[in-house]
């Protein structure tokens, strides 16, 4: 468990008690298939273990936790396929040769800003959203309603561009007053205490992550109504 807080701990065996409650335990596979695979490349990328808070687990899980409850096997892959898609866009986008661009605006930012985006990192992310699809399409419980393959990979991609949409335009900024270094946190010391300079101040990296899961749950949910 050295890749999770306390805390998280236990909000990972919560979301996994969830998914596992509702659809059984081929949701649990595609749950530990997230978890493990962006946890080896956040350990590949950052060159240490990571460590996710309770805050994180729910984050990335808390959706597909909500809809496995409901018996709604393919939102739930959606949200899964949208938090994989951000985790091995952001991961795999660190390997990137070329520094990242802004979506909103295509110019060039340091690495790590929210919002900046590579083609390395999109279409890691891209191959992150199909991985959870075709498990999904591979362990669909039997009666569940079926949802498209092709559907849940598009709404893990849908739920990384939301990601990257929000990271640039309205998610919280800070600033050290003194050398002017970002920061995602408010609750951040550099030099002195960080103070806000553009977006919500409650709308964190956390949040933010949470936002995309939702985008892909509700992107599934409104192509299951349309077919």
């Amino acid at each position: 468990m050295r890749w999770l807080t306390p805390d998280g701990v236990v909000a990972a065996l919560a979301v996994g008690g969830a998914v596992t409650w509702g659809v059984s335990w081929r949701g649990l596979v595609l749950l530990l298939v997230f978890f493990l695979s962006g946890s080896l490349l956040t350990q590949l990328a950052e060159r240490c273990a990571p460590r996710r808070t309770a805050r994180q687990v729910l984050a990335n899980g808390g959706v597909a936790a909500v809809a496995a409850l409901f018996s709604a096997w393919p939102i739930a892959a959606g949200a899964l396929a949208a938090a994989a898609a951000d985790t091995w866009a952001t991961e795999i986008g660190a390997f990137s040769p070329f520094a990242p661009r802004l979506i909103t605006s295509g110019r060039q930012v340091p690495r790590g800003t929210s919002g900046g985006i590579t083609v390395l990192g999109s279409l890691g992310g891209a191959a992150g959203a199909v991985m959870i699809a075709l498990l999904a399409e591979a362990f669909r419980p039997q009666g569940a309603a079926p949802g498209s393959a092709a559907l849940i990979a598009g709404a893990g991609v849908a739920g990384m561009v939301a990601d990257s949409l929000l990271g640039a335009t309205v998610q919280g900024k800070h600033e050290c007053p003194e050398c002017g270094a970002r920061f995602e946190r408010g609750n951040t010391v550099c030099h002195q205490p960080v103070r806000r300079v553009r977006g919500f101040r409650w709308l964190d990296n956390d949040a933010v992550n949470l936002a995309a899961t939702l985008c892909g749950a509700v992107v599934v949910a409104l192509g299951v109504r349309i077919v």
